[in-house]
């Protein structure tokens, strides 16, 4: 079993980066990716620790955030060299858009009687290289408004439609790509489609519009996919010639999606690493020929 997307402390999850590899060494995991949200600052952490654990393909990674037409797309860069010049400026360049939207959210917490400051415990632990999100201020906002759940400041304040909701300003798609291909890394179409919905069509247009820009895989498994959306994804990359990924997207305490197996019935066939390991490393050699 293998899981390809998951956050870590470094961007908005729970667990720290060393200790995501003994969790996922416990469970029997042969592969995982650190994949944390505009950074790759976990991803020396990880990679240490992974020395501890020669039977796991500690995989490093990382997921952005883009927009196409009025909804976001999420590009999972897996197998990258983090310390690429061109990875590292396309990432400082999304933090500081983060920082902004950040300031911006903070001043409307504030003007809603919820003041906060970035000397919290909850902002003041996260480094200068690491991501933070709204997760982070609904931790903040729980710890110190009593709030009873995260979920519950989202729904009060913080998703879309509420009133200290903030946009993002995001890139194209294919920045994205080519900032991922650029350190040598292959880039998946994060979440595709959700179970509520009805996204044939979606998913179609955007595999059919980005694999000839570079696109490589799509997540065909998901902690929400039931059978039928596995089934949709998988048909749409043979269709379009790309491969097929998987990941929890695990955050830790901070969802109730788990390591490995996601909602509970999660699991990712080992050979899709295989086939992903494989695409990576011709890539390589066909940049060095």
């Amino acid at each position: 079993m293998i899981d390809l997307h998951t956050h870590s402390t470094a961007s908005d999850g729970s667990t720290p980066p060393a200790e995501l590899l003994r969790q996922a060494a416990e469970l029997g995991l042969c592969a995982v990716a650190l994949t944390d949200h505009d950074t790759v600052a976990g991803i020396p952490e990880f990679l240490a620790e992974a020395e501890k654990y020669p039977q796991i393909h500690a995989v490093p990674g990382v997921e952005l955030s883009t927009v196409f037409g009025a909804r976001e797309l999420h590009i999972v860069g897996l197998f990258l060299d983090y310390r690429n010049e061109v990875l590292t400026a396309y990432l400082e360049e999304q933090r500081e858009k983060r920082r902004s939207r950040n300031e911006a959210i903070r001043l409307k917490l504030n003007s809603l009687g919820y003041p906060l400051s970035w000397d919290d415990p909850v902002f003041a632990g996260v480094g200068d290289a690491c991501s933070i999100g709204r997760p982070h201020f609904a931790r903040a906002l729980m710890n110190r408004y009593g709030f009873p759940t995260m979920q519950s400041v989202f729904d009060k304040l913080l998703k879309r439609g509420c009133p200290a909701y903030v946009p993002r300003e995001l890139p194209d798609p294919k920045q994205a790509i080519d900032a991922i291909h650029a350190a040598g890394g292959l880039a998946v179409w994060a979440h595709p489609v959700y179970r509520e919905r009805n996204e044939r069509a979606w998913a179609k247009r955007v595999i059919k519009r980005f694999a000839p820009l570079g696109l490589d895989a799509v997540e065909g498994y998901y902690s929400m996919f039931s059978a039928t959306e596995t089934a949709l994804m998988t048909e749409l990359a043979e269709t379009y010639g790309v491969l097929l990924s998987g990941g929890s997207d695990f955050h830790g305490a901070n969802s109730t999606v788990s390591l490995g197996t996601g909602a509970g019935k999660l699991n990712i066939p080992d050979e899709l690493y295989d086939r992903l390991s494989e695409a990576r490393a011709l890539r390589e050699v066909s940049t060095q020929s």
